[in-house]
């Protein structure tokens, strides 16, 4: 199926009117503030065997983030939640989709224009990937200072660091990096948030400022310790990564992913590990379904 976009039209009276549209649709002009100075504020959620986990925490994570950004929002986090149901619902029922909601500046020089804000939602088939594991390294950049860029926010403009120890990690004949913050201690993976286990309980970093508390990760946190397991959230050094018996991933593209090799070292999944996936996977075939409608 073809991608589906809602897009929004500042003209309509109606709150968070629009239009839905297929394909790829032609949207920033060269003058938009988004286009030049990065005003975009997203965030990502997942649809999968007709669930769709964490809707309502996605979409006020957005609302959030474009607030940090100097946006002004046209939809409640409610209002875009149920946007976000309405695009799966266009989709056959159990398609793996990627949902990413967005809010960006038409206007503005430098400083985004806040009444010039608009909303898109983007919805497109992704299948979830097979949990054979991913490999890493260290990353040579690091998480900024939260003083000097908008770390609060899931925002575009943060993101090129990402893609920079993407890039250098797979010309290294890796598939991700460990990223530190502006200390030098352990802040995630350059794509999702890290989790280490060994002697038995798990220790993820206390969220500092300088990376996102990821919904999943939140998730996956209180699903183990529901479940008995003990888990701690403080700073983390590297040493102590190196030394892991275990390093999973949690985040929304993926969910619950493990390391198979960091550097040189070979690292097997763990029970800890798949206790974490099959409670996460276990706890979203639980919650409602969202019934989907195959369109020609």
């Amino acid at each position: 199926m073809q991608p589906q976009h809602f897009i929004s039209d500042p003209s309509s009276d109606q709150p968070g009117g629009g239009r839905w549209v297929e394909g790829n649709p032609p949207l920033l002009a060269p003058m938009d503030n988004a286009t030049w100075m990065s005003s975009v504020a997203f965030d990502g959620a997942r649809a999968f065997d007709g669930v769709a986990p964490d809707l309502d925490l996605h979409a006020a994570r957005l609302v959030r983030s474009a607030t940090v950004i100097g946006l002004k929002p046209t939809l409640g986090g409610d209002a875009i939640a149920q946007r976000m149901r309405e695009g799966i619902a266009r989709f056959p029922t159990g398609a793996h989709l990627y949902v990413r909601p967005l809010f960006y500046a038409a206007e503005g020089f430098v400083v985004p224009k806040p009444d010039s804000t608009r909303f898109v939602l983007t919805l497109f088939e992704s299948p979830m990937p097979e949990p054979r594991g991913f490999t890493a390294t260290l990353a040579r950049v690091r998480r900024p200072n939260p003083d000097s860029a908008p770390t609060q926010a899931k925002a575009s403009c943060l993101y090129p660091e990402s893609a920079v120890a993407l890039r250098e990690a797979r010309e290294a004949g890796f598939s991700n990096a460990v990223m530190l913050d502006h200390m030098g201690n352990v802040a995630e993976f350059a794509s999702a948030n890290i989790f280490i286990a060994k002697g038995g309980t798990v220790v993820t970093p206390v969220p500092n400022g300088s990376f996102l508390n990821g919904v999943t990760r939140q998730r996956v946190i209180a699903l183990l310790r529901e479940s008995g397991v003990k888990v701690f959230e403080r700073t983390v050094r590297w040493h102590e990564v190196e030394s892991a018996d275990e390093i999973f991933s949690s985040g929304n593209y993926a969910k619950v992913t493990p390391l198979i090799r960091l550097g040189g070292r070979e690292v097997k999944p763990g029970p800890l590990y798949a206790r974490a996936r099959a409670l996460y996977f276990d706890w979203a075939r639980t919650l409602p379904k969202i019934e989907g409608t195959l369109r020609n």
